[in-house]
């Protein structure tokens, strides 16, 4: 039985969706994630009964499963041009300071209208941020969004609720080994930049194999951009890994690299995350 509260959200949300504005009946784009909060809005969009399209960017570090979850929602999956690790050969790394990542895989124009999933609980920085439910954004590779944000005063307990009484199966890493709902965990790139220093070195731990991967695409920017800032500073991946990863600073991690006793970047990231570099895969 929903919340009277809930259902006035609900209720709230589908006419903002039934109020969309489609031109030369092109449908609202539903900017899918594969989260918790796409299935959502994807279900919202549906009992609306306004003419749609869920478009699925794919990142190529997403979690395991994203892509075929999404799939098994009736999203497009969209391939990017470039993967990530390409767009790193050639930019080098991503920080929370230089997210290129994000405008390169999935913050461009499909559709002149998209609703999207984001709620003012998730953070402090997106309550400050998203004020209304509705907003125009101009993307940096061009192009005006009208942004809609039905959901945008949902809490963790309304969209809980919600997918209970829907019956909606949320991607695989929402459930722990019992079978059991767990809507406070979040779906998103793995080890992104934009996350904590624990939070990343959480999702590396995950998923070592992630490591060898940044590691061979920074080794592959460095090799190609001899006069680049990085080059002067590290003579391989792992050590451009390790400084990114590990040191809140440049100058912190010169400290440790080059002090008494040093440190080996390759042999310490192969003890921390229980892996082994193969020389062979490396790029020269």
């Amino acid at each position: 039985m929903i919340r009277p509260e809930l259902q006035k959200k609900i209720d709230r949300a589908i006419r903002l969706l039934q109020s969309i504005p489609l031109e030369n009946d092109e449908p609202v784009e539903v900017s899918y994630s594969g989260g918790k909060d796409s299935d959502v809005i994807l279900q919202l969009v549906k009992e609306s009964g306004i003419k749609y399209r869920a478009i699925y960017k794919n990142t190529t570090i997403d979690p395991p499963g994203t892509a075929a979850h999404a799939r098994a929602m009736g999203a497009e999956v969209i391939m990017p041009k470039e993967s990530f690790f390409d767009i790193v050969a050639r930019r080098g790394f991503p920080s929370r300071f230089v997210r290129f990542c994000c405008s390169e895989l999935k913050e461009y124009k499909m559709l002149d209208r998209a609703v999207q999933g984001i709620r003012k609980s998730e953070s402090l920085k997106r309550a400050k941020l998203y004020k209304e439910p509705e907003m125009c954004r101009t993307y940096k590779k061009g192009g005006k969004v009208r942004i809609y944000l039905p959901i945008l005063d949902w809490t963790d307990t309304d969209v809980a609720e919600f997918i209970a009484d829907r019956g909606i199966k949320c991607h695989s890493l929402y459930y722990d080994e019992s079978g059991n709902f767990h809507v406070e965990r979040r779906l998103g790139c793995m080890a992104c930049p934009l996350a904590s220093k624990a939070k990343r070195l959480e999702g590396f731990k995950s998923h070592p194999n992630l490591v060898k991967a940044w590691v061979r695409a920074g080794e592959r920017f460095i090799s190609t951009h001899p006069n680049c800032e990085a080059r002067k500073i590290h003579n391989d991946g792992y050590g451009l890994f390790v400084a990114t990863v590990f040191y809140d600073s440049k100058d912190d991690f010169l400290r440790a690299r080059d002090g008494f006793g040093g440190i080996d970047c390759k042999e310490a990231l192969e003890s921390y995350f229980g892996i082994k570099f193969n020389e062979k895969t490396m790029p020269k």
